[in-house]
This record gives C-alpha cells, structure tokens and sequence, in this order.
C-alpha cells in the first residue's frame, strides 16, 4: 500500500490498517515542527516496516519523506492524545511489534548500524521477551547562544555520567520493590530537577514492545502488564536501547520559567555525540544482552 494522507486515527483505522499488516512499526508524534525531517529518515534507515507520523496540518514534508509515511492528523495538545492513540494502534495490532517517540528523538541499539531494527527483535523475540527497556538520553546543542531552542545535531552533546536508577515501589505490596522494574534517572532532568515536575523525571520508557489484546499504555510510559515494565527476564541480562532526545532541553529552553535561569547546558560531564551505538555501548547506556 502507498503510503497516504488520514484526517485522523479513525480515517486511518478505517482505511489504511494494511500499513499494520506486517512490523517493526514506528510511531512518530509531532509536537512542534523541529527536526521532523531527520527524525523521519533516521528511523527509516532503521528498517522500520511503516512510520505512522502523527502531525498537526501545518507541518509540510518535502515529497520523498511524505511518500515514506502513513501520516495521521492529530491534535497531540489533546489531554491523552499521545497514549490513546497508541493503545488504539494496539487494539487493532495484536501480535505488531510497535515503536513510539517523538519528533527529534532517535532511535539506537546495540549494533544499528549493520543490522535492522527487525533482526534486533527477532532476537529479543526469541528470548521470550515482548518488551524493551529504553533509556531515554538527553541530548542538546553545545552553544545556546548559536542555538538557542537547544537543538543541533552538527554540535550535540549527551552526559557521560550521573545516570542512576532507584528501587519502585510496590503500592500493592506495602511499598516493597517491584520485581525487575527501576526507576531510572539522569541527564537533563536530574541536573535542573528543579524545573521538571518529580512524576516527568524519569528516564526509561517502554519504547519497543509487541501489541496484544488488552494491553494499555499508561500515563508516565508504562504498561498495565508489569511484566512488560522490566528491565530483564529472571534469568540474565536481556537487550536495552536507548533513544537519543531533544524533547527536553527543548522544553527547558522554550520554557518562561526555565529559560533564563539556564545559560550553558554543558558541565564537566559533557562530552559530543558520535551518533553511533558503540559510544552508547561503552557509556553504559544500553545492554547488548547475549546479542552479538
């Protein structure tokens, strides 16, 4: 099916559902119209069977990525508008492996660069897993004076350090840690804590898992089935990932109340990046498991 145009997730369940025949899917919310491109292209050379970009009307693609995309009018301001669209996706999907992000966020995992993201789950798969952990990792320009809405990817910079994770409480089990699942914490977020809200500053989303029948996404990038929420299975380590972002030294910068309280996102921890996975792999961002 050529990829078209949908004025909205019914129009496109209705009549464009051949695009969910067959995954990896990518999901791509479009909040604003920065590096709607590069995101595009990114997760195309990926492998990726279909992007669905969901978009406001206002955006314009040139025509080489307008033909690479299943795009969907949505309105991602909506209150849930980014979760319930996904758990419809779900809902008509059973059985997809399906990807979410947004607009200036990519995608790596172990070895990208010489395989596609479907040998990667297929791996996953085959290690009885239908999700995967990914650390969501700041990224933001080395000079707000030349860039001051923080993106750049020519001069991007990532923290080589100050990433920890913290038990999760069990509500259920009298606050008792929940098995294999961690709050994770680090860049941007911990470094101006004080201008993120505590439930946004978390790090890890579920950002890769497979569709079934009564799954739900829900507010805060977690699963109502808790064992899609962990980290690994019982018995060794499995794959992580990681998805590389602008979204929130966007928003500190676009932000009146944090804006002018942040000069310089850089600190000594502060290093470029290689827009590779092995410096990823090396920093400790993501796990290659028993994939090799």
């Amino acid at each position: 099916m050529a990829p078209e145009r949908y004025k909205g997730l019914d129009d496109f369940l209705k009549r464009g559902r051949t695009a969910l025949a067959e995954g990896p899917v990518a999901l791509i919310f479009v909040e604003d119209l920065t590096e709607v491109d590069s995101t595009i292209r990114h997760h195309a050379g990926l492998g990726f069977r279909a992007i669905i970009l969901f978009a406001p009307d206002a955006l314009e693609l040139s025509p080489d990525l307008a033909a690479r995309v299943h795009r969907v009018s949505l309105d991602i301001w909506a209150d849930n508008a980014v979760p319930t669209a996904i758990n419809r996706v779900i809902a008509a999907a059973p059985g997809l492996w399906l990807y979410y992000c947004y607009n200036a966020e990519y995608l790596f995992y172990p070895f990208c660069e010489t395989r596609t993201v479907g040998e990667m789950l297929a791996f996953h798969a085959e290690e009885r897993r239908d999700a995967m952990l990914t650390y969501v990792i700041d990224l933001y320009a080395g000079d707000l004076d030349r860039f001051p809405d923080a993106v750049s990817r020519e001069t991007a910079m990532i923290d080589r350090s100050g990433y920890y994770a913290l038990a999760r409480p069990d509500p259920a089990n009298h606050g008792h840690p929940k098995e294999r699942q961690l709050d994770f914490h680090g860049g941007l977020r911990w470094r101006f804590e004080e201008h993120v809200p505590m439930t946004r500053r978390r790090i890890d989303r579920i950002g890769l898992f497979r569709a079934k029948p009564g799954l739900h996404l829900l507010d805060g990038h977690l699963f109502d089935d808790a064992e899609y929420n962990t980290y690994a299975c019982p018995w060794h380590h499995n794959l992580t990932a990681a998805i590389c972002s602008f979204r929130t030294a966007k928003a500190l910068k676009t932000n009146a109340g944090s804006t002018f309280e942040i000069p310089d996102f850089r600190w000594r921890g502060s290093v470029p990046f290689e827009w590779n996975s092995q410096q990823l792999l090396d920093l400790g961002l993501m796990e290659p498991g028993q994939w090799f």
